[in-house]
């Protein structure tokens, strides 16, 4: 078996160092409404407010930051569904570089133009039938980019470790922690620290019930491929969890608790009308996971990590006005 991958609290640190002055420290929202409907004190870590839009931006850029110097000089490739797209697209205009990112032909019009808009190039490929990681790497290599994938990559994921960091640094110990679960990046990250800071604390993922790839497989102990599917938390529909994250969810991740659209809907409205936050689909899971009563046996004081505000009007207005 390879070892697991070595990833701690130090490593993530070092990346809050090198996000320090360029990502947003993001807000922490409280609400009693909210406290009173779960019956938990819960604390809202806001990546709907960092830049792009969503948690991405900090792993991108710790990754690209790191970079030898003639390798960033080439120019950077990514692949992804829309906010690591977004993200990479922003670090490497920071980092006075290009990118060129894969993007699924279906993905979010908003996250496509937006991609386009920090500066970089676009190349669509069909994720119902084409192997995103196999064409990214082609991509990479046959420009000589340097390729930074979206969270199996031990840089990416200290990076986004850094919002459970700043949010316990914030909020002081927590009973639990709930974390959005696509490729398993930003609870790989918020695991190393929050476990490394307060053992005790209890680290719940929330998949789509389509989307359940990392419950399965921390269920049977390996990791388990599942067709592609299809929810509206776009940015969470994979069918298999990471190599890296998986070995590192393995051992520090509690539970995984699944949410419907419905329930992820209803989180999206109840943030708007009572929070007066936006949240798109992937990062209303935790919060619909708390309001539908999904986490089992909820402890005194909860964080959230809401990952990510990525939508446009249009489609929020379509899933919201029901």
């Amino acid at each position: 078996m390879p070892a697991e991958p070595h990833l701690t609290l130090d490593d993530v640190r070092a990346a809050a160092a090198r996000l320090e002055g360029v990502a947003h420290r993001t807000p922490v929202l409280t609400s009693r409404t909210l406290n009173a409907r779960v019956g938990a004190e819960v604390f809202i870590k806001c990546e709907n407010f960092q830049r792009v839009g969503a948690f991405k931006f900090r792993g991108a850029y710790n990754a690209a930051a790191q970079l030898p110097p003639d390798q960033l000089a080439k120019g950077i490739a990514a692949f992804s569904s829309g906010n690591h797209a977004q993200a990479v697209a922003l670090a490497a205009r920071e980092l006075g570089t290009t990118a060129v990112i894969l993007m699924p032909e279906d993905a979010p019009r908003s996250k496509m133009e937006a991609t386009l808009g920090y500066g970089a190039e676009v190349v669509t490929y069909d994720r119902y039938t084409e192997e995103r990681a196999a064409l990214g790497e082609g991509l990479a290599k046959d420009r000589g980019l340097a390729l930074i994938p979206p969270y199996d990559h031990l840089d990416v994921i200290a990076g986004q470790g850094t919002a459970a960091l700043e949010l316990l640094e914030e909020t002081g110990e927590l009973d639990a922690l709930v974390v959005p679960v696509g490729g398993g990046g930003l609870i790989a990250g918020s695991s190393v620290v929050a476990k490394s800071l307060y053992p005790a604390v209890r680290m719940i993922g929330v998949e789509p019930e389509a989307g359940d790839d990392t419950k399965r497989s921390l269920e049977s102990g390996e990791r388990v491929t599942i067709p592609v599917p299809r929810s509206i938390a776009d940015g969470q529909v994979l069918p298999s969890p990471g190599e890296i994250t998986f070995a590192l969810n393995q051992r520090l991740v509690d539970a995984i608790a699944l949410v419907s659209d419905e329930e992820i809907v209803e989180a999206m409205r109840f943030a708007f009308e009572r929070l007066r936050i936006v949240l798109e689909p992937s990062g209303a899971t935790p919060l619909a996971a708390l309001l539908s009563g999904r986490v089992e046996n909820l402890p005194p004081r909860v964080g959230v990590i809401a990952s990510g505000g990525n939508i446009d009007t249009r489609r929020f207005a379509e899933l919201t006005a029901g």
